[in-house]
């Protein structure tokens, strides 16, 4: 299919094999399994409830729906229970391989057992290999708590390394403690074989996007929008390879896309996925997390074919997720070729 072809209103997204590496478990928590997990624990909520609850316009309202959607991930069964409905859906979808994110800073903060959580997690998504889908996960510590809850988070994943924990990840207010404060926390990480995947450059300026590079070692960056600020920072990721993972709907509902582009009435028509594509930054598409932002991965793509996005353009944008994952060089490869196949047996390559 020619490159210059626009991407058709019908193109296949859901018949295509695809991979997403920007997913929290917490996040995709749908509002009737949020009801369900209130009535496990003798509490009632509505689905009128949690639809308001996740009616968030910026990053502060998001925080205060993710601190109250967690509330109800008390036991290991919760965190099953999630796990399995996340697996329901990203089969559903077509999607093969997921880099699940677990906020394991909240885990400790309410005092749970991360170990016997995330057994249950794997459990759940061991089910699931035989449906299709393959998860790896990253422990995700919340940065305003400060390094000292992170090294903890940054422990559990090097303790779980080798039952499916690939990368450590850093999330929550982007702008409250500088990267250089968490150096020796990502370095103790890098050196128990975890990768580099901080969020940055969501609400923050270009600048912090290259400061988790050379402070934290990223080997991705959770977002990144900001970099389509600074012309020498895109060199920089396309020449060293790192892939920015890139929600457009999060960005939309969390407000920052208003406020990368300094309109607050900001519409995905603004959103920097395209520029930054065509700069030569490896991106990839992902929901961050889809139920409370209403979106999924078909969502997303449709929203880059509306950006601009022609065909083969579309097809190397999917297959950047599989060059960008935290996989063995063999398994990307044979990924690739299914997606491949696939593409070809559609008339799309």
């Amino acid at each position: 299919m020619r490159d210059s072809q626009p991407a058709p209103t019908d193109f296949p997204f859901g018949e295509l094999p695809k991979a997403e590496l920007h997913l929290h478990l917490e996040g995709s928590l749908e509002p009737a399994t949020v009801v369900e997990l209130a009535a496990r624990h003798g509490e009632t909520v509505t689905l009128e409830e949690v639809a308001s609850r996740y009616s968030c316009r910026d990053f502060a309202g998001f925080i205060q729906a993710y601190i109250w959607v967690t509330s109800f991930l008390r036991e290991p069964e919760d965190y099953a229970i999630a796990m399995r409905r996340l697996a329901q859906t990203l089969i559903s979808q077509n999607i093969v391989y997921g880099e699940i994110i677990l906020s394991v800073g909240v885990m400790q903060w309410r005092k749970q057992n991360v170990a016997e959580n995330f057994a249950a997690i794997s459990a759940a998504a061991s089910d699931a290999r035989s449906q299709g889908l393959r998860a790896a996960f990253i422990f995700d510590f919340i940065r305003q708590f400060g390094p000292e809850p992170a090294m903890l988070v940054a422990e559990a994943a090097a303790e779980l390394r080798d039952s499916g924990v690939v990368g450590f990840g850093m999330g929550g207010d982007e702008l409250s403690l500088p990267t250089a404060d968490f150096r020796d926390v990502f370095s103790f990480a890098r050196e128990a074989g975890l990768h580099s995947v901080p969020h940055t450059g969501e609400m923050g300026d270009a600048q912090s996007i290259r400061d988790a590079i050379h402070e934290l070692g990223a080997e991705r960056i959770g977002h990144g929008i900001a970099a389509v600020h600074d012309s020498a920072l895109c060199e920089e990721l396309a020449e060293r390879d790192i892939a920015l993972e890139i929600c457009p709907g999060s960005n939309l509902a969390s407000g920052a896309l208003a406020r990368q582009t300094g309109n607050p009435t900001a519409t995905l028509a603004g959103h920097p996925l395209k520029l930054l594509f065509d700069r030569g930054v490896r991106v990839t598409l992902s929901t961050d997390d889809p139920a409370m932002f209403r979106t999924s991965l078909a969502q997303e793509y449709r929203h880059a074919a509306a950006l601009g996005f022609t065909s083969a353009e579309l097809i190397r944008l999917a297959e950047n997720s599989y060059h960008a994952a935290f996989l063995r060089a063999d398994e990307k490869q044979a990924l690739l070729r299914v997606f491949r196949e696939r593409a070809a047996a559609l008339g799309l390559i």
